[in-house]
């Protein structure tokens, strides 16, 4: 159960009324989930929401392998609501059902682009090592670039953060999207 409850729009103080403006008047259309939480601290909210907007739609990487690194983010931590949120945008921007069900299984991606096999194994490496070994972070930079390696570490940061908020509030999937993510074994 949801452990914090949105804010009435009606009621926000001239700070909450400014970040609410500015997020509802972009390209998300609306205040909800982790953002309708961090409403709740305006200024954290007018700058995650920021730093969420250059990822998500500033971002040097083409949206098919930020979608990927976003769906593999709600994946790790399990964030239910960021998996039904990010799911269709990513299948939409070219990630195969494949690759997508793959990685809500816990099993091997049956990718088909180098690009994104290796996004999967840069930010896999972040959470199994903590690290990225010289040889990826070649591999990375060859691919990406170096902006897009800082793109791509920016981006897992940023969907932690989200992922972090939706798991500590409790919020459910959006628009009564159905739980996908079962836990995975150790």
């Amino acid at each position: 159960m949801k452990r914090i409850a949105d804010l009435d729009p009606t009621t926000l103080n001239a700070e909450q009324r400014g970040v609410y403006e500015a997020i509802a008047s972009g390209p998300r259309a609306g205040v909800r989930g982790p953002l309708a939480v961090w409403l709740h601290r305006p200024g954290l909210a007018d700058r995650a929401q920021q730093l969420g907007a250059y990822c998500r739609y500033g971002s040097s990487l083409p949206p098919r392998l930020s979608e990927l690194a976003i769906l593999m983010m709600g994946r790790h931590w399990d964030a239910e609501y960021e998996w039904a949120a990010h799911k269709p945008i990513a299948l939409q921007a070219g990630i195969s059902p494949a690759v997508v069900e793959a990685i809500r299984t816990g099993m091997a991606p049956p990718f088909t682009n180098d690009d994104e096999a290796l996004v999967h194994a840069f930010v896999t490496a972040l959470h199994a090592r903590h690290a990225i070994d010289d040889a990826l972070y070649a591999r990375a930079v060859q691919s990406l670039g170096e902006g897009g390696v800082v793109d791509l570490v920016g981006i897992a940061g940023y969907y932690t953060l989200i992922s972090m908020t939706i798991k500590v509030f409790d919020l459910a999937p959006p628009d009564g999207a159905v739980a996908e993510l079962l836990p995975l074994p150790s």
